[in-house]
């Protein structure tokens, strides 16, 4: 059984707080890693139709032998397709989308969809939810969430459909922690989720302040981080092909970070984005 503790959602759905990404994982290194992770503990996977990954994700579900009912699988809706979503024929894009990402992942089902980025220029992300709501009536997915979403579109969903999103998964680090949309999130029964939870490109992991607080608690400054994230009631979605840091980012549940050390860590906060704007990003 995985350490991992869980998160109820906003619908009574339970998430793993400590899941696996494959964000940039090559879909025939996708299997194996996958395989590795579910191995070690694992019991949450989160991959994209964009990642270009879903089959091999599926299979590596498939290698591990875990049945489908004990994990809990995300997907995401890219921004192809109809350019602006609405009406019957955005509602069908989005339908056939979905069902493109089930037959890749190899599943009948999803425990979790979100609609990747919001492109809040075009005003159809409410158009698209209604597809979405439509698909967790039907039951094919358990959950529906939204990702990389800020206050403004968050508010125009409340005010324009009757589906609180369980998710949002943002880009969230200890140096861009996200405190504001993170309080707006509890207020309205949101779960924050984080993508590259560890930062990228190593400039996170090399703070002297999160070196000093790993060798206090004998385990690694990745570790800390992940650790600082459930500390926070956040979901975390670290990535890695290695096996032995696949193995290494699942082992946080032996140790607690105290007051002081959370104080010191929410310190290095910097404000700034690795990613793009979400306002602005408007990739198809």
């Amino acid at each position: 059984m995985s350490s991992i503790p869980g998160i109820t959602l906003n619908n009574g759905v339970v998430i793993p707080q400590l899941g696996f990404g494959v964000w940039q994982v090559p879909d025939e290194e996708a299997a194996a890693a996958v395989r590795t992770a579910i191995e070690a503990g694992y019991r949450s996977i989160d991959t994209a139709a964009i990642y270009e990954n879903e089959a091999g994700t599926g299979e590596g579900i498939r290698q591990a032998g875990v049945p489908r009912e004990e994990l809990f699988l995300t997907t995401k809706l890219w921004n192809s397709g109809t350019r602006d979503w609405s009406g019957q024929a955005g509602r069908d894009s989005v339908l056939r989308e979905f069902d493109a990402s089930l037959a890749r992942l190899g599943t009948d089902y999803l425990d979790l969809y979100l609609i990747h980025w919001p492109r809040p220029m075009h005003g159809s992300y409410g158009n698209v939810w209604a597809a979405f709501e439509e698909l967790l009536a039907s039951g094919r997915t358990k959950a529906i969430g939204v990702s990389n979403f800020g206050q403004a579109e968050l508010t125009h969903l409340f005010e324009t459909t009757s589906v609180v999103p369980a998710i949002n998964q943002v880009e969230l680090h200890p140096h861009f922690p996200q405190r504001e949309l993170r309080a707006f999130h509890a207020d309205h029964g949101i779960t924050t989720e984080a993508w590259s939870p560890l930062g990228q490109g190593g400039a996170l992991l090399a703070e002297p302040v999160l070196a000093k607080i790993a060798a206090k608690h004998g385990h690694t400054v990745a570790q800390v981080v992940l650790r600082w994230h459930l500390q926070h009631g956040i979901v975390a979605i670290p990535k890695s092909v290695t096996p032995s840091r696949i193995r290494e980012n699942f082992d946080v549940t032996g140790f607690v970070l105290d007051a002081e050390d959370l104080a010191a860590i929410d310190g290095i906060a910097t404000g700034k984005r690795l990613g793009p704007d979400p306002s602005g990003f408007d990739w198809n």
